[in-house]
């Protein structure tokens, strides 16, 4: 499969670009080749795709569900009883609807940890993206990991021979606060044997770290050294609340920090330091939504917006996270941070990347691309999005879009009717 797009702007200038399967073949002022499919770049600018370095993604069942609550409240008494309600067809209809939402935002990547992850694989091979599934690991009681969970990650294993190039498996310990120190050891023994991804929440509230120190005498972040979960294939999601040492530790394991500036702030778990951790120390960034239920959509254009807002209002300082640095954040180092050779528009790199409608309102005058793109730009920017020289959505329509949202829409009405009648149960009615 070919596809030529024609006039494009690139790096400020016309040109074409040709994609041959899954990797940019060419990029000049003009080609003269035959090819598949022809594009009509006039009008547009094409530009790399996002990747969502922290999600789950089928919480798309819970926008809007239990909003204006504190971090663990909302756990406890909304969101655990919701997801204990949910069976593994809810997790293929509402990851095909967050997926839906992605695209539209430009997003080819998410990094996803979540119940029923074998439906996850299901939806993202489908729809055509790239993800990273974790093994999920969650405890009933310490070093007692929940049957589910075992099942499910044998499950997801079975599924990896099979798996498409486009899907990563990881390992996915919740958190610390919910994955003790032994199953910890295990997990960082595995995927140090297996050269593998661990994707676990960190150091996101103050009462996560107060209790850190008061269970182990220590930091969650030095915990998980002492664990041996550090490591340059370990992501680290929020890390909001690091002492100077935690930073120092993260810099020097190589970790990488997914930063989910709007979850942080609905919930209210803190500022994160962006000019010390990334501009000062160095450490290693990515960007996130967080899942539905503590961000309310899946934009990696508001996830710009607020890590660059944010950081600036943190530090009084206007000039920190200039808008070039967020959108590679965006881009480039969340492609780079799994290996993924994409991230830039570039000949022989993989073919992601999006279309950008340069004649919508938020894009006039277009003095600055990328700064529009930061602090402008929202969905309806996005012509058309390509994943491994893919079209995924092209002049904004994505195949079989209302039976995805329909789909999702009943599968919902169910987790619900379920939820009641649990509620109902404990009630006596």
């Amino acid at each position: 499969m070919s596809i030529l797009i024609k006039q494009v702007i690139h790096n400020g200038a016309p040109c074409d670009v040709l994609i041959e399967g899954n990797r940019f073949k060419k990029i000049a002022p003009h080609i003269d080749c035959v090819a598949d499919q022809i594009l009509d770049g006039r009008h547009k600018a094409i530009l790399p795709a996002f990747y969502n370095t922290h999600n789950h993604a089928a919480m798309t069942s819970m926008r809007g569900y239990a909003d204006d609550i504190d971090l663990f409240p909302w756990l406890k008494n909304h969101i655990w009883p919701f997801e204990a309600c949910i069976t593994s067809e809810d997790v293929y209809h509402c990851t095909r609807l967050a997926i839906l939402e992605m695209i539209r935002g430009g997003t080819v990547f998410f990094n996803d940890m979540y119940w029923f992850s074998t439906s996850t694989v299901r939806a993202v091979e489908e729809m055509g993206i790239r993800a990273a599934i974790g093994r999920l690991f969650i405890e009933s009681s310490p070093g007692v990991i929940l049957d589910g969970n075992l099942k499910e990650n044998e499950a997801l294993e079975a599924l990896a021979s099979s798996a498409s190039s486009r899907i990563t498996l990881t390992y996915a310990p919740h958190a610390i606060y919910t994955v003790s120190g032994k199953t910890l050891c295990m997990i960082s023994e595995r995927a140090k044997a297996e050269n593998a991804f661990i994707h676990i929440h960190a150091s996101e509230t103050e009462r996560e770290v107060s209790n850190s120190h008061k269970d182990h005498g220590m930091s969650p972040i030095a915990w998980l050294d002492r664990c041996g979960m550090l490591g340059p294939k370990t992501i680290l999601a929020h890390c909001v609340h690091l002492a100077v040492e935690d930073i120092n530790l993260i810099r020097e394991r190589g970790c990488i920090i997914a930063h989910n500036p709007i979850s942080n702030l609905k919930l209210a778990s803190g500022r994160f330091r962006f000019q010390e951790v990334i501009e000062e120390s160095k450490c290693r960034i990515t960007l996130g939504t967080d899942g539905v239920a503590s961000n309310n959509n899946l934009s990696m254009l508001d996830t710009m917006k607020f890590a660059a807002l944010s950081a600036k209002d943190q530090s009084r300082n206007a000039t920190v996270a200039p808008a070039h640095v967020i959108f590679d954040t965006a881009t480039l180092k969340g492609a780079e941070a799994f290996n993924i050779q994409a991230g830039t528009i570039a000949e022989r790199r993989l073919a992601d990347a999006i279309l950008v409608d340069l004649c919508q309102p938020a894009m006039v005058p277009n003095h600055h691309l990328i700064s529009n793109m930061v602090y402008a730009a929202d969905t309806s920017c996005i012509d058309s999005v390509l994943c491994d020289g893919r079209l995924l959505m092209h002049n904004r329509i994505i195949p079989g879009e209302q039976d995805i949202i329909e789909a999702a829409q009943r599968a919902i009405a169910g987790i619900l009717e379920r939820l009641n009648q649990e509620h109902r149960k404990r009630e006596g009615l």
